[in-house]
Parts: structure tokens; C-alpha cells; sequence
């Protein structure tokens, strides 16, 4: 039976991993400890739970007193690297929720550390574990459309899920590194998954528009504006999700002064809520992406466009459609009217990754278990994307990758 720590106590934390770890992974698993930079919500695991779980507000006290075989880390994305190289250096392994973490410096630091401590790092993409993409890899794995040359690819969120991250610390940039590292790394993850391929080149255009300081009637936090009975966006965090986000972020806000509900026209947020980019990957494909984070509604197009034919998959209103048409104009439409998403978290996605992180396994011929490699390179796009609009150029990933992975920088010369 394996140990394990958590850091960072805040939603996924508690109901991703510890409630399951608690609940269903007993035989296997032992949750040893938690720690969070709010000694409240770190109690409130063991409270919620209604078991003795020792609770910590420092990290290193938790690892010298309990020696977890493994870490998991589910704090601010910016915290992550701290917590990895330190559970690292300790001994431990480390699963670590994505983003790895949100710049260059501090993902040369991660990889760093793993090399010299011999430890390992697992990334947790669960999007590699939903049915839906998982019939587009197996589509794709199969041939059918053969070598692809181009993907064009939109993501849209609707501003009731876009406009929470504005919300939320996601909207500061030192926070998150930006929508482009914390939500779409799971886009670029999937991309990269999708063409077995590895992204050389990045060109970024990005603004913000929609979200910030774009209108004068607004207040600190949706809980005391003076504009809540009037403003479309009023969040009341006293009843929103059961409860569950006053318990863990109203009800101890008092020890951290972190507020969940802040005004999504606040004059803190400093990143973007539309970007548009372009890839080039080490095979010859080239792909364009959107994201949008105040759309009417929700919505995945993906494209892919190969030698052989054309594969569009749609994810909208709740309605997965895939259509491959030939070279020969002939249309096949996959009918997944019929598929009923899983259950659990994510379409049934999060318990799937939870079964082979903590009761392992021996195969994985889809290859959705992902390293620090896979995050590194899904991390790099959003890097590489912040620095190309910061620079006004085109950026290579092996300028802050190609210490650790040469065969990038010899790609860049051919």
C-alpha cells in the first residue's frame, strides 16, 4: 500500500482526490496527510470527511513527519513547482494536476530536479480519458485520414464557465500564467496526444476586451456590489454549487483573505479572454487555435485535414458529432447520440485517471498517462504563445526547452 500527501486543499483537491483516495482507494492507498497555506480549509479535509487527517500549513514540517511515498499537488498553479521540487527532493514521487507549472524558468526547475533525484512526475491530463476524444485518438491511431497537414482547432467557453476563472486567482497572470497555461493546456495536451508530434514554433495574437476594466458599475466582490440585483454576472456564493464554495473558500477567507466571488470587471486582471495562434509541429502539421472565454455558449471544433480525407469533431450543446469525409466526396457520419458520458467527474474522465494512478497498471496502448515531457511540451505552446505577444515574434519552444530535450534545437536547423 502506497502513502500519499496533498498540498493544496482547495476543490479539486478535496473532492478530485482526497474524498476519492478516502472513499474507494482505501486498499490500496492511505491518505497520510494535507497541507494548504490555509491552516481552515486544510482542517476542513478531515472535518468533511469525518476522519483524523493531520493537517499542515507547512510543507516541509508534513514531509518530515509523515515520508509520503507520493505527493500530490493541487495548489495554485504558480506553487506547484515549489511543491514538486521540494516532494522531489525528499524522495517522493509526485502527481501533479496540470498545468506542470506557468513559466520557462520554473519548468527548467522541475525537470531538473527529476533528472538529478531520479523521482518521477506525473502530469494529470483527465481530458486524455474522456470517450469522446479518446474515439478521436483511436480514429486518428487508426490511419483514417492518414498523415495530417493541418488542424484547425476552437475552443469557446460560455460566460458562465469562461467567466469563473475571471473570478477565481486564474485572472491574474502571476497566478495562473494566463488562460493559455491553465486551461488550455489541456487543448494543446490533446492536440499534441492527437498527432503523436511535438509543437516546434509558436505566433500568438491575444486581448482582452470583455472581462477587466471594461464598465463602471462594478464593486470588489459580487457579495456586497452595490449593482447585483441589476448586473447579468451576479454570483452568489452563499448558495452556488450546494454550498461547497462557501464552506471552502467564503467561510475561510478570514486566514488567507483570498475572495472567490471578485467582480469580474476588477482592475486585477491582467490577462487575456480571446487569443488566436499558430503551430508548427517537429512532423510538418500546422495548426491554428481559438479561445474564446465569453461565448454564448460552450463548444470544441476540432479539425483535421490529411491526405486522406477530412475529420471534423464537434462537441456542442452537449452533442458530440464526428464526420470524416474521403477523397472521394463520400461522407461517414459517427453516430455517438447513443453514448452516455460515464459517471464521476469530468464525463466519467476523473475516476478513469484515478484508477491508474492509484491501482496502477500494466498497459496503456493510447499512451494517456503523461509525463513531464508531455507537460513540459503542452506548457510550452502557452509559453511560448505569452512570449511571442510580449515580443511581437515568433518563438521557438527549444529556446527554454532545448537544454533538456537537444533533438528540439537540431529540428529548428532542418
Amino acid at each position: 500500500m502506497k502513502t500519499y500527501a496533498l498540498v493544496g486543499t482547495g476543490y479539486r483537491g478535496l473532492w478530485s482526490y482526497c474524498e476519492p483516495l478516502v472513499r474507494n482507494y482505501a486498499d490500496v492507498a492511505h491518505l497520510v496527510a494535507v497541507c494548504d497555506i490555509n491552516g481552515k480549509r486544510a482542517r476542513l479535509v478531515g472535518e468533511y470527511l469525518k476522519k483524523e487527517i493531520p493537517a499542515y500549513t507547512d510543507f516541509d514540517l508534513m514531509l518530515r513527519e509523515h515520508h509520503p511515498d507520493v505527493v500530490i499537488v493541487t495548489t495554485k498553479d504558480c506553487f506547484h513547482e515549489r511543491y514538486i521540487c521540494k516532494a522531489l527532493e525528499a524522495g517522493c514521487d509526485v502527481i501533479s494536476e496540470k498545468p506542470l507549472t506557468t513559466d520557462d524558468v520554473m519548468c527548467a526547475h522541475i525537470l531538473e530536479t527529476e533528472r538529478r533525484t531520479g523521482r518521477k512526475v506525473t502530469v494529470t491530463f483527465n481530458c486524455r480519458f474522456m470517450d469522446f476524444y479518446v474515439k478521436i485518438k483511436e480514429m486518428l491511431a487508426s490511419g483514417l485520414v492518414g498523415d495530417v497537414l493541418s488542424v484547425h482547432y476552437q475552443w469557446l467557453l460560455d460566460t458562465s464557465h469562461g467567466a469563473d476563472y475571471f473570478r477565481r486567482w486564474h485572472s491574474i497572470r502571476s497566478n495562473s500564467g494566463s488562460l493559455l497555461i491553465h486551461k488550455s493546456t489541456h487543448h494543446f495536451d490533446l492536440a499534441n496526444w492527437f498527432l503523436d508530434d511535438e509543437p516546434v514554433k509558436v505566433n500568438a495574437f491575444g486581448t482582452r476586451r470583455f472581462y477587466g476594466h471594461t464598465r463602471e458599475q462594478r464593486g470588489e466582490r459580487c457579495l456586497t456590489c452595490p449593482y447585483k440585483d441589476t448586473c447579468e454576472f451576479y454570483f452568489n456564493i452563499d448558495t452556488e454549487d450546494s454550498g461547497r464554495l462557501k464552506m471552502l473558500y467564503k467561510d475561510c477567507e478570514d486566514e488567507d483573505g483570498y475572495i472567490r466571488d471578485r467582480c469580474l470587471f476588477s482592475d486585477v486582471i491582467d490577462i487575456e479572454d480571446s487569443v488566436s495562434l499558430n503551430v508548427k509541429y517537429a512532423k510538418g502539421t500546422v495548426m491554428s487555435y481559438s479561445l474564446t472565454a465569453h461565448s454564448p455558449y460552450e463548444c470544441m471544433k476540432i479539425v483535421f485535414n490529411g491526405v486522406k480525407g477530412r475529420l471534423e469533431c464537434d462537441n456542442a450543446f452537449g452533442v458530440e458529432t464526428i464526420k470524416f469525409y474521403d477523397r472521394d466526396g463520400q461522407c461517414i457520419v459517427i453516430d455517438r447520440s447513443h453514448v452516455r458520458q460515464r459517471p464521476g467527474g469530468h464525463g466519467g474522465a476523473d475516476p478513469a485517471l484515478r484508477d491508474r494512478l492509484f491501482r496502477g497498471y500494466t498497459e496503456d496502448p493510447l499512451h494517456q498517462m503523461a509525463d513531464t515531457r508531455a507537460g513540459a511540451m503542452s506548457i510550452g505552446i502557452g509559453i511560448a504563445a505569452n512570449k511571442s505577444m510580449k515580443e511581437d515574434r515568433a518563438v521557438y519552444l527549444s529556446e527554454f526547452l532545448g537544454d533538456f530535450y537537444p533533438e528540439m534545437k537540431e529540428r529548428d536547423h532542418k
